[in-house]
């Protein structure tokens, strides 16, 4: 049973991407909170996690050593934690009309796996195509200085610092990468400059989400 079998979709599927501490886990709460008051029926998730199985997933690839992994197992994990968010979480939201949020999805794993970690990317495509085989309706991209972005997330100070320990040049691999993606599909990314106040950021996200669904 592939992506495509689970069902038609009536809902509105609105991914967040960017490097590590672009910001983009708050303005997704942001967004979520502003549809909500519009009266929209809002589901706020993120990637990996979002349903019981992949939040398990979620601690295997997010901590411990930076080589606890190979990027083609890395790739196999977080396909499996996607596949049980899709089946669990987003589809049946969806199904039911609502707007899903989803913090990171596919263009994540493009760009960590596919691009800076493996080179996979035809792997990650085959992969994606086989198992999820749907992409999101819009995509916003929080771009970010990849110094400012990494300090920001080694600020934090969590456990789920895995990738940020491979240092700076991964996030700079990142960030191109990314806006490599969002020019190639400029139908579905709307990038935002997440230098910006939190307060500017919103409302430039707000718009291109509103200008998106009407």
């Amino acid at each position: 049973m592939t992506g495509t079998n689970l069902g038609k979709q009536q809902g509105v599927f609105i991914t967040f991407e960017g490097i590590d501490g672009s910001g983009k886990s708050t303005q997704t709460r942001h967004l979520a909170d502003h549809l909500r008051a519009q009266g929209h029926d809002v589901v706020l998730t993120r990637e990996p996690g979002g349903s019981t199985g992949a939040e398990e997933i979620r601690a295997l690839v997010l901590e411990g050593d930076p080589d606890r992994w190979s990027a083609e197992t890395e790739l196999l994990l977080f396909t499996a934690a996607r596949r049980d968010h899709l089946e669990r979480t987003i589809n049946p939201a969806l199904a039911a009309g609502k707007i899903v949020i989803c913090d990171r999805f596919v263009d994540s794993t493009r760009m960590y796996q596919g691009l800076s970690r493996g080179n996979l990317r035809a792997e990650v495509d085959a992969l994606h195509d086989l198992m999820i085989g749907r992409e999101a309706d819009l995509t916003i991209l929080v771009d970010m200085d990849p110094a400012t972005g990494l300090a920001r997330a080694k600020g934090r100070q969590t456990t789920e610092e895995r990738f940020e320990d491979f240092g700076q040049d991964l996030q700079t691999q990142m960030r191109s990468g990314f806006l490599a993606l969002a020019k190639a599909h400029s139908d579905r990314f709307r990038v935002i400059n997440g230098a910006q106040s939190q307060e500017a950021v919103a409302a430039d996200i707000q718009a291109a989400v509103e200008d998106y669904l009407s």
